[in-house]
């Protein structure tokens, strides 16, 4: 533990932060004054993006407890959780369906959420003003043709975040969901098994969102009062309508 993050007085998590918006939301939070632990595989982005923000970089697979037992363990306070570590896998319709894809999907977007989010909630709780904010999808709202695999994780994880919010009734810690449309981020690229022109396929002939556009949003819901909960946001661009319709499929 650095003593830049074992002095802190509000300290922020950021799951999935090696790239897109987690790397954009830790550095939103940073510049709101928290000291920013970041985590993910990929522990050379990682670092990089810590000296640049002047958090704490620790290696995180949320698809394994013991790597999660060593990350929280290693965290002295929560202030601020963003969960965002996820991703799809494939691109299937049920009946060609990858049961590993799906277990991947699950492990990711679920149960990963799961272990962190039990894991910090007695530190959230001690903050005396902790805030909860699980980046789901609009796969969480509606289904679309060939993504059930990551719709019902969606579903699933959405579920679990939005049972917590009457569970923790009475304490001191607030919950909000970000439902993002189409972010140009490397979300494509991992679907795909890094399919460069598959994944640019996605977004060509639209403007999608960015990575920053979905941080800010983060970060205005960060800078609200404790009294205040924002519970979900939907959020697309200007050229989405649904999960299923778009300016090019009408």
């Amino acid at each position: 533990m650095t003593s830049a993050l074992a002095s802190a007085d509000r300290v922020a998590v950021v799951t999935g932060a090696s790239s897109g918006i987690g790397a954009a939301t830790a550095r939103v939070l940073a510049a709101q004054g928290f000291h920013v632990v970041v985590g993910a595989r990929r522990l050379d982005r990682l670092t990089a993006l810590a000296d640049e923000i002047g958090g704490t970089a620790l290696s995180l697979d949320v698809t394994e407890d013991a790597s999660v037992a060593a990350f929280t363990d290693a965290v002295p306070r929560c202030d601020i959780l963003i969960n965002n570590a996820g991703g799809a896998k494939g691109l299937a319709p049920v009946a060609d369906a990858d049961l590993e894809h799906w277990r991947w999907m699950w492990e990711t977007n679920v149960l990963g959420t799961l272990r962190v989010t039990k894991a910090l909630l007695p530190k959230l709780i001690a903050s005396g003003d902790g805030l909860i904010v699980t980046v789901t999808s609009i796969a969480a709202l509606e289904t679309y043709d060939n993504g059930a695999g990551y719709t019902s994780a969606k579903h699933a994880q959405a579920a679990l975040h939005r049972t917590l919010r009457p569970e923790l009734l009475g304490k001191p810690v607030r919950l909000t969901e970000i439902c993002p449309g189409m972010v140009e981020t490397e979300f494509s690229l991992v679907r795909f098994d890094g399919d460069q022109d598959r994944s640019d396929a996605v977004y060509s002939g639209l403007t999608p969102m960015i990575a920053d556009d979905i941080a800010e949003v983060i970060g205005f819901v960060a800078s609200r009062p404790p009294h205040v909960n924002i519970d979900l946001i939907e959020i697309k661009p200007r050229d989405q309508a649904s999960a299923r319709r778009n300016i090019k499929t009408g």
